[in-house]
């Protein structure tokens, strides 16, 4: 701007006028200075006025991160700062007359605030005066009566113009235009006001002008130079030749704000010589355009001159009135005082609190001593009606702390979200007038929340029972972890981190859903093959960085009935056939002829097992153990009884529905093979036809036997001595084994009879021994050796059906 006088202060040099001063409060760890800077009025928009991030020493890089700003109740109107470069510029037009009026100095205040650390800078700037108003006239026309038989050299008082600028910017001179009769003087009062007088030159004469018309200029000192004129109306009269007089030129009275309308500020007395009515006085105010206002708000009774309230007195509105006023006599002469009023402040005015910034929500893992806000406390009074207090009324982990007219709410100690997730924070300020004046404003702070709390499980361990032969995609189990947390810090995620149960791919058996925490199964389950499975589950949230927790889960597989009995002995492995077993005449009731032996590889009471008769040609003479399987004479043979005796044995388990296996034995009841022939030729014909098979089995092996007997004995007698056959089968037990190591016993004991009994000799002991196999006219199947241990170990298919006749025997 053309007319702006840029007297800028910084703090950058000594060329520049710098007034600084610089606090430091050990409470805030904040900075608090004070920057000038002057400026003139009616600058432009967005005039730069100075780059305050210079002068405050700020980086300009950091300026929007740290929130450079200004804050203040009225000047945030006319200013603005650009966080970019740090320059202050003008936000809207300023104009001092309107601001401060006649005051010699005016200036606006305002804080610059930065944040990260906290610093507050009082910002004072000079607004300077231009030369942008003239001097004003109230009326544009003046009447003034002057008695005809003045003496000259009398001076009449006239109304002052106003000029709203100050100094050399307000009225310095007056002029009268042309004319014989006036000239004018100046009266300056105590104040340093400037009245125009009027001073008679030349006697008037009333016959020859009765009336003067004169121009009164007003000239202030600005450059250029403004003027304002009025017109002086001069009526010459007769008689009235004493102007009213006031005891003093000026009055001053203190008025308390709290007065109420219509009191009487004051009485003024203005005294007049004359008599009759030239000495009437009549009371006015002066209206200037300056004083509109005040007039306004006081009164003023013509005739005695009492000045009165019309309204209520504000201390924070207008502090100071002055008042211009005329005495005016009958015969129009006039005297001019003022009067000034000043408004003494009263505690009327509560405090104000505002929050300039505010960092809402509070991440809940911030250190003590974070700022949380900044407030601003304000009262409108003045001295000790505006000191203010503030304090936290809740018991609240904040703590405030002054700066100035600031305060800083702090975090006092650590938070925890979990246990409060916001917090209201009611904050009293209370002045020290008296009575006191207090405002309460409450603030609510959320606290967010920081992952800060591991997943978590109600057990450490968990047990799932699972039937065997489920089916895949079933339910298995549900785990699931609770998180304090809230928000994606909350959710979970559910893996299988490792298993214990190393021998399986659990991928292959088992799938949880990674939201749910529920398994399912992806194939069944075999209790015979996995009996458990232990897995550790992690749960995981979503935070940043995330936590984890573990647990461990142990699947035990429930056992189904789905596996029939196993009958190891006799040897499943025989293809159906029957298998011989011979039985002594001359047995006794209850002895044991044979053992059938089974198992199961279900668990429990699955794999409980009972032993019964399916079948049995006679069932008189034989008995089976329910629990063990042992065959049994039940009672003496005698020579009627049949020779073979087919028996076909049912092993059961406990399980639900129950699952079975049979095998079919015949017992051939005869102390020598010379007696199985005639004997089966002696057999019913009726059962022939089911037997033919059998016969011819019999009388091969008896062919067979007598061979091999003869063959042996060959042998022995080649060889050496040999011990007497025994009575019993002495042909075929003597000839055909050597004596027999009693330790081998006990390497059979589960599946063939304890010794002495007689048909344990049909049976080789020794592997090493190869046993005799007769083979039938259908096929060549061997026969094995029921008593070998590999055998009795391998698994084969249960027999659920009754063998079919036998196409070979074994001995």
């Amino acid at each position: 701007m053309d007319k702006m006088k840029a007297s800028l202060w910084s703090c950058k040099g000594l060329r520049w006028q710098v007034t600084i001063s610089i606090l430091f409060s050990w409470l805030c760890h904040s900075v608090s200075g004070q920057i000038h800077y002057s400026i003139v009025e009616e600058m432009r928009k967005d005039s730069v006025i100075a780059n305050i991030a210079d002068d405050l020493g700020l980086d300009i890089n950091q300026l929007s991160s740290r929130k450079l700003r200004i804050v203040s109740r009225a000047s945030e109107r006319y200013f603005n700062v650009n966080v970019d470069n740090g320059n202050l510029y003008i936000k809207d037009r300023i104009d001092r007359e309107t601001l401060c009026g006649a005051e010699a100095s005016c200036f606006l205040t305002f804080d610059a605030v930065v944040e990260n650390p906290l610093n507050i800078f009082k910002i004072k700037v000079d607004i300077q005066d231009i030369n942008d108003n003239s001097p004003q006239f109230y009326h544009d026309e003046m009447t003034l009566e002057i008695l005809e038989l003045t003496s000259t050299g009398a001076r009449f008082a006239l109304q002052s113009a106003e000029d709203l600028d100050i100094g050399s910017n307000s009225v310095q001179e007056y002029r009268l235009s042309e004319n014989q009769y006036f000239t004018l003087t100046e009266d300056v009062r105590a104040d340093g006001s400037v009245f125009p007088e009027l001073v008679l030159e030349k006697p008037l004469d009333r016959e020859t002008q009765d009336i003067h018309k004169i121009t009164l200029t007003a000239l202030d000192g600005g450059n250029p130079i403004s003027s304002g004129t009025t017109l002086l109306k001069i009526i010459v009269t007769d008689a009235n030749d004493n102007a009213p007089r006031f005891t003093q030129d000026m009055y001053k009275v203190s008025l308390k704000e709290n007065i109420p309308v219509n009191f009487t500020v004051i009485r003024l007395d203005a005294t007049d010589s004359d008599e009759g009515v030239n000495a009437q006085i009549t009371y006015s105010f002066i209206k200037t355009p300056g004083t509109l206002h005040n007039t306004e708000m006081f009164s003023i009774i013509p005739n005695t001159g009492e000045i009165k309230i019309n309204g209520n007195l504000d201390f924070e509105v207008t502090k100071n009135y002055e008042l211009s006023v005329q005495a005016k006599d009958g015969g129009g002469l006039v005297a001019h005082c003022k009067v000034l009023i000043e408004v003494i402040d009263e505690n009327d005015n509560a405090p104000e609190i505002s929050i300039t910034s505010l960092s809402s929500p509070i991440p809940e893992d911030s250190a003590p001593g974070t700022m949380i806000a900044l407030i601003e406390v304000h009262d409108q009074d003045s001295g000790d009606n505006a000191d203010v207090d503030c304090q936290i009324l809740e018991n609240v982990p904040f703590n405030l702390l002054s700066l100035e007219n600031y305060y800083k709410l702090v975090l006092k100690t650590f938070i925890d979200r979990e246990k409060t997730s916001s917090y209201n924070v009611t904050i009293i300020a209370i002045d020290r007038g008296s009575p006191p004046l207090s405002t309460i404003r409450s603030i609510r702070l959320d606290i967010s929340d920081v992952n800060d709390n591991p997943p978590i499980f109600a057990k450490s361990t968990y047990v799932a029972y699972v039937p065997e032969n489920n089916l895949p995609g079933a339910y298995i189990f549900s785990m699931q972890a609770t998180d304090s947390d809230t928000g994606d810090n909350a959710k979970i995620i559910y893996s299988i981190s490792s298993t214990i149960t190393e021998t399986v791919s659990m991928s292959s058996y088992l799938s949880i859903n990674i939201e749910t925490g529920v398994f399912y199964a992806q194939r069944s389950f075999d209790y015979e093959q996995n009996k458990e499975f232990i897995i550790e589950i992690t749960a995981t949230d979503n935070g940043s960085p995330s936590l984890s927790s573990n647990a461990t889960l142990i699947i035990h597989i429930v056992d189904q009935n789905d596996n029939a009995p196993k009958i190891l002995y006799p040897s499943p492995d025989i293809g159906g056939s029957a298998v011989f077993e011979m039985v002594p005449f001359a047995s006794e009731p209850g002895s044991l002829i044979t053992k059938v032996v089974a198992v199961d590889a279900d668990s429990g009471h699955n794999s409980w097992l009972s032993y019964h008769f399916l079948q049995v040609s006679d069932p008189n003479h034989f008995v089976i153990s329910e629990h063990t399987g042992e065959i049994r004479t039940l009672r003496g043979f005698q020579e009627k009884d049949m020779v073979n005796c087919k028996v076909v044995v049912m092993v059961m388990d406990n399980g639900n529905p129950s699952l079975s296996a049979t095998t079919t034995l015949s017992l051939i009841i005869a102390d020598d093979f010379q007696q199985v022939v005639p004997k089966l030729n002696n057999q019913p014909k009726e059962a022939e036809t089911q037997n033919n098979l059998q016969l011819y089995l019999v009388v091969a092996l008896g062919f067979i036997s007598l061979f091999f007997i003869i063959t042996v004995m060959v042998v022995i007698i080649s060889k050496c001595k040999q011990p007497k056959p025994s009575a019993a089968f002495s042909s075929l037990t003597t000839n055909l084994y050597p004596p027999i190591d009693p330790r081998t016993f006990s390497m059979y004991s589960d599946a063939s009879l304890p010794f002495p009994y007689s048909y344990n000799v049909c049976v080789a002991l020794d592997s090493a021994e190869g046993d005799f196999t007769y083979m039938n006219p259908n096929g060549n199947v061997p026969v094995e050796n029921l008593l070998d241990a590999d055998n009795a170990e391998q698994g084969s298919e249960s027999i659920t059906e009754a063998s079919p006749i036998p196409d070979q025997v074994r001995f």
